[in-house]
């Protein structure tokens, strides 16, 4: 497995450790002009629950993969994290956020997974 795969896989894990809902993965690969390989979206249902998703995604990213985030924004308000990890960009809203930016739609001509949720 190549290593953004890797990581993606384990965002997800991650995500899906602090009960993260509505995960959706984006694979921008195939895309000539696209800013990123993947991005990785996926919601929380409170300031504290989008942080605990973002530490939840930093910790266990690292520890896996030896890999840290370029960038982490949004911590302050905890609407909607965004995670830079290269390749890889993570997007993790409050409901009403991510409803109001759709980034899905935006990327909709590139290979759209949405992963589950474990309940």
């Amino acid at each position: 497995m190549r290593l953004n795969e890797q990581i993606v896989k384990e965002i997800v894990d991650a995500i899906q450790d602090k009960k993260g809902k509505k995960i959706v993965v984006i694979n921008l690969t195939r895309l000539k002009d696209a800013p990123c390989s993947y991005f990785v979206i996926c919601e929380g249902t409170s300031s504290i629950h989008v942080n605990s998703i973002e530490l939840s995604i930093k910790d266990e990213v690292s520890e896996r993969t030896g890999v840290k985030p370029y960038a982490v924004d949004g911590l302050k308000n905890g609407e909607w994290v965004a995670m830079d990890y290269g390749h890889v960009i993570v997007h993790v809203f409050q409901p009403q956020v991510r409803s109001f930016y759709n980034i899905e739609q935006l990327w909709e001509d590139a290979d759209i997974a949405e992963i589950p949720d474990i309940d």
